[in-house]
């Protein structure tokens, strides 16, 4: 289901339900539907997509930081700024500013 709306969502609101209702998943520890769907938002044009996606992403961080960057680290270049800045929030400085630059 989570998918279906991700994907095929006629709404904006309807994408954002998808990977925002993540949360409980990632709470959990179960982090695949929450990649899963970013990667299908990951070139949203809205800006509230982007932060949520942004935002979910820097939760998975709490969770799993190697895997978050391993998610950033074929992605991050290509990915809506707006988002990058949300996911890499609570990176250390200048792990931070690399990602910005483009030079991780």
């Amino acid at each position: 289901l989570l998918y279906q709306c991700a994907e095929h969502g006629k709404t904006l609101w309807e994408q954002r339900i998808a990977i925002v209702s993540t949360m409980q998943f990632v709470r959990h520890g179960q982090l695949d539907d929450s990649f899963a769907i970013a990667d299908i938002l990951l070139q949203h044009p809205h800006d509230l997509i982007q932060k949520a996606v942004g935002w979910l992403l820097r939760e998975t961080y709490k969770r799993d930081e190697s895997r978050l960057k391993a998610f950033l680290s074929t992605r991050y270049q290509s990915m809506p700024r707006t988002m990058l800045r949300y996911d890499i929030e609570k990176f250390p400085e200048e792990e931070r500013k690399a990602y910005l630059k483009g030079t991780i």
